[in-house]
Formats: C-alpha cells, sequence, structure tokens
C-alpha cells in the first residue's frame, strides 16, 4: 500500500486510470489511450478535464504554503499538495475515489 499523498509518477497515473475504470500496467500492450501514454499527472490534455469535471479546487503557493493546494468538494478535509498542479489534482482525485492508500501493482510501486 501506498499513502496517496505520496504518489507520482507512474504510479499515480495508474490511480487515476482505476478510478475511471481503465486499469493498466507498465508494457501492457493493450493499454490504448488510458495506458502508459495517459498521463494525467503532467499532461494538461489528460488531467484538466478531470479537475473540471470534479470541481477540484487548485490554490497556488502563497504566504501560508509553499506547494499547490488541491481540495475536492466531496472530501474538503483531505487536501493534497505537490509543487505542481496536476500532481496535487490527481491525488485529489484518487483520495477522493480510492482513500488515502492505494494498492500500486508491483511494477509500478
Amino acid at each position: 500500500m501506498i499513502k496517496t499523498a505520496e504518489l507520482t509518477g507512474a504510479a499515480l497515473d495508474w490511480a487515476v486510470s482505476a478510478c475511471i475504470g481503465i486499469g493498466w500496467e507498465m508494457g501492457d500492450i493493450d493499454a490504448d489511450e488510458y495506458g502508459p501514454g495517459f498521463k494525467p499527472s503532467t499532461d494538461w490534455a489528460d488531467g484538466g478535464p478531470i479537475i473540471e469535471q470534479e470541481k477540484i479546487a487548485l490554490i497556488p503557493p502563497n504566504e501560508r504554503i509553499d506547494e499547490w493546494e488541491a481540495v475536492h468538494p466531496d472530501r474538503m478535509h483531505n487536501e493534497q499538495y505537490n509543487p505542481t498542479p496536476l500532481v496535487a489534482a490527481m491525488r485529489c482525485f484518487v483520495a477522493s475515489r480510492l482513500g488515502d492508500e492505494v494498492e500500486i501493482p508491483e511494477g509500478l510501486a
């Protein structure tokens, strides 16, 4: 199990895919558009629509916090933070669907 607040890279992208009902593993030849090419934690074309659909609020770094803060309206007390807004938002999305810890396939962890 990995804490959602610590997910990055392929593990975070996999968890987001799992949340929208598409599972994949690295090297999966049947992964198509939601496989390793689906990078919602680094590509606004993939992550942006999720942020909009889920109504995730993004708060830029300020005098109180030095990272982006993401808040999901369904889990107001589980903010997620990261230097990049997409990682913060995708962690927030995963936490809203899968909770504070996620079981990641061994090749992705």
